[in-house]
Parts: structure tokens; sequence; C-alpha cells
């Protein structure tokens, strides 16, 4: 399906069903990323700032985001590895495809 002719698209691009979903992959990976180093910072901010004031309640709340963050990496790591797997297994490509745009 090439959806550039279907919802007549004004840039004159040609981008299948099969490369949205790659780039919205992609895109998903990326943000899930910086979501993670977000709650790595905040999580050691809120360890630091309530190791210094004393509040056991705040440093627990820091070390639970960074597992979480710990989590959620090894969440989003693994799915990336069995996308590649079966990208390989399939002879697909698509997470490695070259940008359309």
């Amino acid at each position: 399906m090439d959806l550039g002719s279907t919802f007549n698209s004004p840039l004159g691009r040609s981008v299948s069903v099969g490369d949205f979903i790659g780039n919205l992959v992609t895109a998903a990976i990326v943000v899930s990323g910086i979501i993670m180093v977000l709650l790595f910072i905040l999580g050691g901010v809120s360890m630091i700032a309530s190791a210094g004031s004393g509040d056991a309640k705040g440093a627990a709340n820091g070390k639970q985001a960074i597992t979480w963050a710990l989590v959620g990496f090894v969440v989003v790591f693994t799915a990336y590895w069995v996308i590649r797997i079966i990208e390989i297994w399939s002879g697909t490509n698509f997470l490695t495809a070259p940008d359309p745009f």
C-alpha cells in the first residue's frame, strides 16, 4: 500500500506501511531511551537530595525510579534485539531500512 498516494501526501513521498511502522518503532525506542535517561537523572537527584535532608522516603522513591529505569532499559534492549533477530531470520529490514524521507 502506497501511503503517499492514498492520503495525497503534499510532499510527494511514497511511504509504505512497513516504512511507517519501522519509523514508528524506531521513534519509540528513541523516546524510551530519553525517558530512561531522565528517570536516571531525576532518581539520582532525588536520592542525593533526600540523603542530604535525612528523608528515607524520598531516598526510597529515588531508588525506585532508578530501578524502574533499569527494568525499562532491559525491556527496550531485549525488544530491540528480538526485532533485529526477526529481521535477520525473515530477511526484512524494517528497523534498519534507510530512511525514506
